[in-house]
């Protein structure tokens, strides 16, 4: 038997990363993780047990706009009969004490269903992917998330905010160096100011990473570093330092960051206090949401460069938090 069976949803990046800084404030529990994709390559970089067996489907953007919602949400369904496959047999194969979900349901209800306590680490609590008829099937789906939460022991959202029910606000889950600035800075060769481009673990972003690449003529003063999931042509001009997996320590080196809104992305520059730049895709409604929090919508694209020169005179503002070992205490209390 094993402590915690930790299911990280590998559709981003996000929810592994905030899992990682969660599990790296455990002592002496045994946790193994579930996931696929880059979310997958990330933990097994970091030397995590790791089981990579999810395919998520992914999301179709075109110029920067999410493209067939309906369809993915139907494939979303399918991906999650399948994901329940693949929990039970783990569930039924590792015996964990406890489950603890990253936004993946169908691991949540193969564990309740098997008086198994649970735990799940969420950003929302509806999703608003749809519109019109699909709308009624999302509605669906948002009701049975909701009951699920209801059965959890715990639902941990990473945001400011009061407690109530089961659910713990802990404020934003980030990950944390043993470095200083300048030791980052001088580790990644960030010898001028950097402009730092990142788009997560697929291909969703590549709009973002076009445009900079067109703008990049107005600002090519300064230097440019993108950090991309997908494999894209080099650039004498531009560095291109691929797939990482401290991504947080990148962020914490450079000089303005320039993003898809992600939250988990989001709450790193805000903890390390880098000036940024959040363009959402366009109808993806977490990452509007998101975005409009820190005063952006998809449309800056087209001013890219202005506010991107604007952000590099913004003085630093770390705002360091404490929501991983929050998050880290209630799941260890659970376990005592």
């Amino acid at each position: 038997m094993i402590d915690i069976e930790f299911f990280s949803s590998p559709i981003g990046l996000g929810h592994a990363t905030r899992d990682i800084a969660i599990v790296e404030c455990f002592e002496n529990i045994s946790t193994n993780f579930v996931t696929g994709s880059s979310a997958a390559k990330i933990l097994k970089s970091l030397d995590f047990k790791v089981k990579d067996v999810y395919k998520p489907p992914q999301f179709i953007v075109e110029n920067g706009s999410l493209k067939n919602s309906a369809r993915w949400l139907w494939k979303y369904y399918q991906y999650y009969k399948d994901c329940k496959k693949i929990s039970n047999k783990i569930i039924e194969e590792d015996n964990p004490k406890f489950v603890v979900s990253d936004e993946d349901f169908a691991s949540l209800t193969v564990a309740q269903n098997k008086k198994i306590p649970t735990v799940l680490i969420t950003d929302i609590l509806e999703t608003r992917f749809t519109k019109g008829f699909t709308s009624i099937i999302e509605k669906k789906m948002n009701n049975s998330m909701q009951k699920i939460m209801k059965n959890c022991e715990v639902v941990i959202l990473p945001e400011d905010g009061p407690d109530e029910d089961n659910i713990r606000r802990v404020g934003p889950i980030v990950r944390q160096t043993k470095y200083s600035r300048g030791e980052l800075r001088k580790k990644f060769s960030f010898n001028k100011k950097t402009i730092v481009v990142t788009i997560g673990g697929t291909d969703a972003g590549m709009f973002l990473i076009e445009k900079v690449l067109e703008i990049f003529p107005k600002i090519n003063e300064h230097e440019i570093v993108i950090v991309s999931g997908p494999s894209m042509s080099k650039s004498e001009k531009i560095k291109n330092l691929g797939f990482v997996n401290n991504l947080h320590e990148i962020i914490y080196a450079a000089d303005v960051l320039v993003s898809l809104a992600g939250k988990s992305t989001m709450d790193e520059a805000r903890e390390y206090g880098t000036p940024a730049v959040f363009i959402p895709i366009k109808g993806h409604f977490e990452q509007e949401d998101n975005a409009k929090e820190e005063g952006f919508v998809f449309e800056d694209i087209d001013r890219l460069d202005e506010l991107i020169l604007k952000k590099l005179e913004e003085k630093r503002n770390p705002l360091k938090r404490d929501g991983a070992q929050k998050a880290s205490n209630i799941i260890k209390d659970l376990l005592s």
